[in-house]
């Protein structure tokens, strides 16, 4: 009976008095005094904050930490883009990536893949194929976006290529 009830105790009794650190978040104080003065916006809310974005906080205050300087000027570079476009184009790129993240992780390795193939060409055959898109109506565009969900291109998805 008493082996019943010690077994009770810790399949429903104990979770109950588990550390429950983890929903209730970071304290302010375990961050690094760096964290810190980077969090500061964050200070006076941080307690109200989700647990969930305290950590993406710290964790994002710790990436920046770690950059060498010519890597958190093209941060910030990046960022003042992102601050520059319209408010809907934001919300587009937010929508696009809430779509990539449903992707199988193969087709998201993928579309890193040919967006990375992209990038490594250079700037001008970059800007052609930008005009070239442009150029193409909505229909053009959705077709070839059509043929190449039914049949991509092969070259392009081998990374040996």
């Amino acid at each position: 009976m008493i082996r019943l009830f010690i077994l009770l105790f810790w399949l429903l009794g104990a979770p109950a008095l588990a550390d429950t650190s983890a929903d209730t978040g970071i304290p302010w104080e375990r961050l690094s005094p760096e964290q810190q003065r980077l969090l500061t916006p964050f200070a006076e809310r941080w307690k109200n904050l989700p647990p969930e974005r305290q950590e993406r906080l710290q964790r994002g205050a710790q990436r920046w930490l770690e950059m060498a300087p010519e890597q958190r000027a093209q941060a910030r570079e990046r960022f003042r883009r992102w601050q520059a476009l319209p408010p809907e184009r934001r919300e587009a790129i937010r929508e696009r990536f809430r779509h990539f993240r449903t992707l199988p992780p193969e087709q998201q390795q993928r579309l890193l893949r040919r967006w990375q193939r992209f990038q490594d060409l250079p700037p001008a055959e970059r800007e052609h194929l930008r005009e070239r898109w442009r150029q193409l109506t909505p229909e053009q565009r959705e077709a070839l976006r059509e043929r190449w969900r039914q049949n991509p291109p092969r070259q392009l998805d081998d990374p040996s290529h």
